[in-house]
């Protein structure tokens, strides 16, 4: 079990918490406008930082690695230091799609460097705007530090050919948390193909959040998720989306209800989809 402290933070306790010292308010929102967007309006101090650019190595071919594969660990490392984030800083990510995207991204790169002062804002921007938390359009400019020393990914990673193996054999569970229309091979607004990833189940991320876009209660997604680890043992799950975003959003929920985090598949239905691979449609 996870004993960390809650990875979710509510807009109340931020507000506490900013008169702490070495607190860092990072604005992971994505999209074409989030940048703009930011320079608009923006929680009071956050930094912007950019999915595509910085918390990703997008290639010219995306069947090597699917649309958004992870940075080098150099590169985050000066990423990191860049933003003036140290190993004892304490750090609160927000987007504005309720910590369902990006933020839920940077706080798993977070912790699989073994950070771990790290918190995803409950309801995002959204959410911050309505309780008045204070926000204003002055872009801030990052105080660099000494590089952040990191050795590796800690946390859990699952390649396209262990995947493969996984559906084949079923020796572990697939879990896809795509819409289900997404799933079921209806409809494919982002990838090439529709479909699933043979033998997978779906467990869209949306289903972490309540009918006001806020994370159920740790209690309410450790009964969600307890059948999952009951049956199976947390290295042998792993959890993708489209491009290993929002996958993140449903990695934090079971971080949240006190879960190990399993296997993260990074490339995902966008790596998965252009190899070749076998595609199943339908419900399972």
């Amino acid at each position: 079990m996870n004993k960390d402290r809650n990875p979710i933070i509510t807009v109340s306790e931020l507000k506490t918490l900013c008169k702490a010292n070495n607190i860092f308010i990072l604005d992971v929102s994505n999209g074409k406008d989030a940048q703009s967007n930011y320079n608009q309006k923006h929680l009071d101090g956050a930094i912007f930082v950019d999915l595509n650019t910085e918390l990703a190595e997008i290639k010219e071919d995306l069947s090597r690695g699917g649309r958004h594969p992870l940075p080098s660990i150099k590169n985050f490392s000066q990423l990191l230091s860049k933003i003036g984030i140290t190993p004892n800083s304490h750090v609160v990510l927000y987007d504005d799609k309720s910590g369902a995207n990006a933020a839920a991204r940077m706080w798993w790169m977070l912790k699989s460097i073994g950070h771990e002062k790290v918190q995803v804002l409950n309801g995002g921007f959204q959410e911050a705007e309505k309780q008045n938390f204070p926000i204003n359009s002055k872009i801030e400019t990052p105080i660099s530090v000494q590089d952040y020393r990191i050795k590796k990914w800690e946390l859990p990673l699952a390649t396209i050919d262990e995947v493969e193996k996984t559906s084949v054999h079923q020796d572990g569970l697939i879990i896809d948390v795509r819409e289900t229309s997404r799933f079921n091979g209806e409809v494919e607004p982002i990838d090439l193909i529709s479909g699933h990833i043979p033998n997978a189940i779906n467990i869209p991320f949306s289903t972490n959040l309540d009918e006001n876009g806020l994370f159920l209660s740790s209690e309410k997604l450790k009964g969600k998720y307890k059948n999952v680890f009951e049956s199976n043992n947390s290295k042998s799950i792993i959890v993708h989306c489209g491009s290993g975003v929002t996958a993140c959003h449903t990695l934090l929920a079971m971080s949240c209800a006190g879960f190990e985090i399993p296997k993260l598949y990074v490339g995902s239905w966008s790596e998965w989809s252009r190899n070749n691979k076998p595609i199943a449609v339908g419900k399972p």
